[in-house]
């Protein structure tokens, strides 16, 4: 489980989101690099549009976006981009099998009601499916908890727990195990830590769990 993907913008300076003039998110660059030219992608909970402009920019494809917030889809529009409004556990079924190269799911998924359903959907209507994650298994997660008795907030959980969203954060080892529960194929996974360091992950993931603050996994559903 590894990916050997040139990094995006290696030649020269970092992708800078047009609409905001950041740069743009470590996972969205690596999810970039992840998608082939040309290809067909939906991007399920798509938020402000950054990661389907940024695939648009560098990999030529043909985005669709599903969003629930209404703000936010509207932010989408407003780039000329192509985005309903919809929830990932209700409107994914609505789907047909197939109809997409990739369907992305970025940062979305420990704020859906049924994680494991949702996977199995995306798994269904993409021939692969890209998921990143915050790791609630990040050392800075863990510590916080032992020496504070609190929920951790970090720069990828900012809110306490009674306004957050996230009610199904999990670790990478967590996500393996569903993986393997719906008997997912992982192609590529990578960590990301603090400093946007790539950690390839394979089959011994304890330094990755542990020092990674994001993951990526490419998956695809076996025949």
């Amino acid at each position: 489980m590894s990916t050997s993907a040139p990094a995006l913008g290696m030649a020269g300076a970092e992708p800078i989101d047009p609409a905001t003039g950041a740069p743009y998110r470590a996972d969205h660059l690596l999810i970039a690099e992840m998608v082939a030219v040309g290809s067909r992608v939906l991007d399920v909970g798509c938020g402000d549009g950054a990661l389907l402009q940024l695939l648009a920019d560098t990999r030529a494809v043909d985005g669709r976006g599903i969003e629930v917030e209404r703000e936010k889809v509207n932010a989408c529009v407003a780039r000329g981009l192509s985005v309903i409004q919809g929830d990932a556990d209700a409107d994914l079924t609505d789907y047909p099998a197939q109809a997409f190269d990739y369907a992305v799911l970025s940062l979305t998924i420990q704020a859906t009601q049924h994680p494991k359903t949702v996977l199995e959907n995306l798994l269904r209507i993409g021939r692969h499916a890209i998921v990143s994650f915050p790791n609630f298994g990040h050392w800075s997660v863990r510590a916080k908890l032992l020496l504070t008795g609190r929920k951790p907030t970090t720069r990828n959980l900012p809110e306490p727990w009674y306004l957050s969203p996230d009610s199904h954060l999990c670790t990478i080892a967590d996500f393996v195990d569903l993986c393997a529960d719906i008997d997912a194929e992982v192609e590529q996974a990578v960590a990301i830590n603090t400093w946007g360091r790539r950690l390839p992950i394979n089959r011994s993931i304890r330094l990755q769990n542990l020092f990674g603050e994001k993951a990526v996994f490419v998956l695809k559903g076996r025949d």
